[in-house]
């Protein structure tokens, strides 16, 4: 068991009831990142549901949960012959803080009828760059957990150069060798810098909703992240996230809806 997958499973303790433990090296400045704690909800609902895979999840993130004990409590929804789908709910001290909806279904591998093919074209792994280390008081710890390799032009905010249009793209994988599954992808969904940064935006950009669908079962090695948004008005933004495979197969599409400045 990879500490991905321990720092996510989910313990059943009753029909409809699970327990997990909220681990804290997957903080982003204090506030758990929001794909991981997905991952850790979608263990619960794949081990209830007759069916594999979470091809779809919409969450709304009611408030942010802290690192230690929590559980997921589910409601099953309608269990039918090619798909289960369920209300689950991310519980804290009987606190609900993040409350999904996830239809599971099981995906076959090989290959697609139809894929279009990335709208942007990354440069290859060696001339992508990885960003700073952050320092100890910043309480990123999320950034131990990944290695991600940025297409230069998306990381200009770091240097006062943003490139004025709301992008980030990256190669992904996780930090200790897992292959990619669909868990590693509810994180990787939420695992680019916020797409606002590039257009010149700084500060904490809490997520509101987060709707993801698992589209094809990854290729081991790197995934490829390519993030973007339409719009940045009144305080909110959205970001939409592409994932694709080693294979060139898009496994994983996602669009948030997120608060710049506190929520």
């Amino acid at each position: 068991m990879t500490k991905f997958d321990e720092a996510t499973q989910a313990i059943r303790v009753g029909e409809t009831l699970y327990d997990v433990c909220l681990d804290d090296g997957y903080a982003i400045g204090g506030p758990l990142n929001g794909g991981y704690l997905l991952a850790a909800v979608l263990r619960a609902v794949v081990d209830a549901s007759p069916y594999e895979h979470p091809v779809s999840t919409a969450a709304q993130f009611l408030r942010a949960p802290r690192p230690g004990p929590a559980q997921v409590r589910l409601e099953q929804l309608k269990t039918g012959r090619t798909v289960a789908m369920t209300r689950a709910t991310l519980v804290q001290d009987g606190t609900a803080y993040i409350d999904t909806l996830v239809t599971t279904a099981t995906l076959r591998p090989g290959d697609g009828e139809w894929s279009a093919a990335p709208a942007v074209a990354m440069p290859p792994l060696g001339e992508c760059v990885s960003l700073p280390d952050p320092k100890p008081e910043s309480n990123m710890t999320l950034s131990a957990q990944m290695d991600l390799r940025f297409d230069p032009p998306t990381i200009g905010w770091l240097t006062g150069a943003p490139t004025g249009r709301p992008e980030s793209r990256a190669y992904f994988r996780m930090a200790e060798p897992q292959d990619p599954d669909p868990y590693v992808l509810a994180l990787a969904v939420d695992a680019l810098p916020p797409v606002a940064f590039s257009a010149g935006a700084r500060g904490w950009a809490p997520t509101v909703e987060l709707t993801w669908h698992l589209r094809a079962l990854p290729a081991p090695g790197w995934l490829t992240l390519i993030g973007q948004g339409r719009s940045i008005r009144d305080g909110w933004f959205d970001e939409d996230v592409e994932v694709w495979d080693s294979a060139g197969t898009l496994v994983a599409q996602s669009r948030q809806l997120a608060r710049l400045g506190r929520g």
